[in-house]
């Protein structure tokens, strides 16, 4: 019998088909440091992981019955993906799963931003009762994103479904990738209308000088910061920043520094350079939008991981 360890877990739609298909399947969680000896006393065919366990060289030598190493989810920057190929492990991701889940915490984190959501929800439990006034005067200068600018830095299947959103708000949409010259944006209606949009994409540093607001939807390549303090300083002053995508893009102590002195209003982060453990000063800060890296935590982008690596591991070992 086929034998699956899915460390970080997977959705009960995974979980039954690849039970009906006639895999063991262990969803039981192993520490990074004995996930060696457990793989190999259990004897695995295949582990499944999220952002949380990593999968290094190490345990590709050590670990001689693993055939195939699954992501929950787009960037593998967790796992060592080309030493795994080269010694002949299959290595599989499920990177149209969760487009939509993303794009859609992008816009709350705008939506947040804009209206003070991150600061009102804080005070409000606080102070509501006995500085209402006040409180509603200091959020009193809101924006709409209609007729805003949003750049997109990375065009690809996240980045697209951004775009989407985007449009239906009404807001104007650049992008940047530095694979792809433009793209076809189609947005279907619940009528069953069809409005397609061809957007080009440009240079990073226009897009940056250009845009109200820029999200990130690339993966993290290097040790260097994508957005360094000399990125920030081409961005325009009082615009805003959303990182759903990868710890490690946006240099920390540069963004900080940039919402200080009002460069920057405002960011939302869902990812940090230091997960799990992001630093305390980040997390007190009064002008940032925050959540515990949950792009891809929606019902429905579970179950469309969960099934879309079931298909996989079943395509493999049934073909």
């Amino acid at each position: 019998m086929i034998k699956i360890l899915a460390n970080d877990g997977i959705s009960k739609a995974g979980i039954e088909k690849l039970k009906a298909n006639g895999f063991y399947l262990s969803t039981t969680n192993i520490p990074q440091e004995k996930l060696i000896s457990e793989i190999n006393e259990q004897e695995y065919d295949v582990v499944l992981v999220r952002s949380a366990t990593k999968i290094r060289k190490e345990i590709i030598d050590q670990c001689p019955s693993l055939k195939i190493i699954g992501r929950g989810g787009v960037g593998m920057d967790n796992i060592d993906v080309e030493y795994a190929k080269e010694n002949g492990k299959s290595v599989i991701n499920t990177p149209a799963a969760s487009s939509s889940s993303v794009a859609e915490l992008v816009f709350a984190h705008l939506f947040s931003m804009v209206r003070f959501l991150y600061s009102a929800n804080r005070r409000m439990p606080m102070e509501g009762d006995t500085n209402f006034k006040n409180l509603k005067k200091s959020y009193s200068e809101g924006k709409e994103l209609q007729k805003r600018t949003l750049g997109i830095i990375g065009f690809g299947r996240i980045g697209q479904e951004v775009a989407k959103r985007a449009i239906g708000l009404g807001m104007k949409v650049l992008a940047h990738d530095k694979f792809i010259n433009e793209a076809n944006i189609s947005l279907n209606f619940f009528n069953g209308d069809k409005k397609t949009f061809t957007i080009e994409t440009i240079e990073m540093d226009e897009l940056l000088k250009q845009s109200d607001f820029v999200t990130l939807h690339v993966p993290k390549i290097g040790d260097k910061p994508l957005i360094s303090a000399e990125k920030i300083g081409l961005m325009k002053n009082g615009s805003g920043l959303i990182n759903t995508s990868r710890g490690g893009l946006v240099d920390e102590t540069a963004l900080m520094f940039a919402l200080d002195k009002e460069k920057l209003a405002y960011a939302g982060l869902d990812v940090f350079e230091n997960e799990p453990n992001p630093s305390i000063h980040l997390l007190m800060h009064n002008a940032i939008s925050m959540t515990p890296h949950i792009g891809a935590a929606t019902n429905e982008a579970q179950d469309r991981i969960g099934i879309e690596l079931a298909d996989q591991i079943i395509s493999f070992f049934k073909k």
